[in-house]
């Protein structure tokens, strides 16, 4: 299941806005707001296989989570990032990824399908992928040192995903999570096609708000078969 919502901070107070909107959220998806495993994202490419009820210190400086439990909800935050969300449907393993142009080129979504596959012994032609919105090519502009780290990470074929123009870089974070999931063997992979920036009356941008935002969460899970 993947849902996208703006945990927003704009009314009220900050603690309280967030809590109301996790409490809708956990609404939606008829699950109580205590199934949610959010993780504290610092751009790393710590991935973090939860096998029972986490304490809050086991999700610092994590910024992937895999899980085999049933009826808890993954959750990753973004304002411009790139949300991952991976099922394994043999296995029924969950994962979410907070991808970054850091994490991504450091290979954070690869490394959470391995983590899946040494953990659960899940097979990567069984799994399945959802990119959410993220800050698009068409306006995620940089200097010569993210295309540098790419190339430097996944060789030639990534250039495809890469345009330069004048001084400045425009590159396609979410075909090169892609790109870095068929490598390792996802064969069933889906990517919206929906820009941040594109879209700020739908959604948060690190880049337009200059930082004054909330985020998006982006959430998955499994749920336990009723009888």
């Amino acid at each position: 299941i993947y849902e996208s919502m703006n945990l927003s901070y704009t009314r009220g107070d900050e603690k309280d806005c967030v809590d109301e909107n996790y409490r809708r959220m956990a609404m939606v998806l008829h699950q109580d707001p205590g199934d949610f495993i959010c993780t504290d994202q610092t751009h790393t490419t710590n991935v973090r296989v939860i096998t029972d009820v986490p304490s809050p210190e086991e999700l610092q400086d994590v910024d992937a989570v895999v899980t085999h439990l049933k009826d808890f909800c993954l959750c990753v935050s973004t304002a411009d990032c790139v949300p991952v969300l991976i099922y394994d449907k043999v296995r029924e393993v969950i994962a979410a990824v907070h991808a970054g142009w850091r994490g991504t080129a450091a290979d954070i979504a690869g490394k959470t399908v391995r983590a899946m596959v040494s953990a659960y012994g899940c097979d990567p032609a069984d799994i399945r992928a959802a990119i959410g919105p993220n800050i698009g090519a068409c306006h995620f502009e940089t200097d010569a040192d993210v295309p540098e780290a790419m190339l430097a990470a996944f060789g030639s074929e990534v250039r495809q995903y890469i345009r330069k123009a004048g001084e400045k870089y425009y590159l396609d974070l979410k075909q090169i999570n892609a790109l870095i999931l068929r490598r390792i063997g996802v064969r069933h992979i889906e990517i919206s096609e929906a820009c941040t920036m594109c879209s700020p009356e739908t959604f948060w941008s690190h880049r337009i708000t200059q930082g004054k935002r909330g985020a998006q969460g982006a959430v998955i899970l499994c749920k336990e078969e009723r009888k």
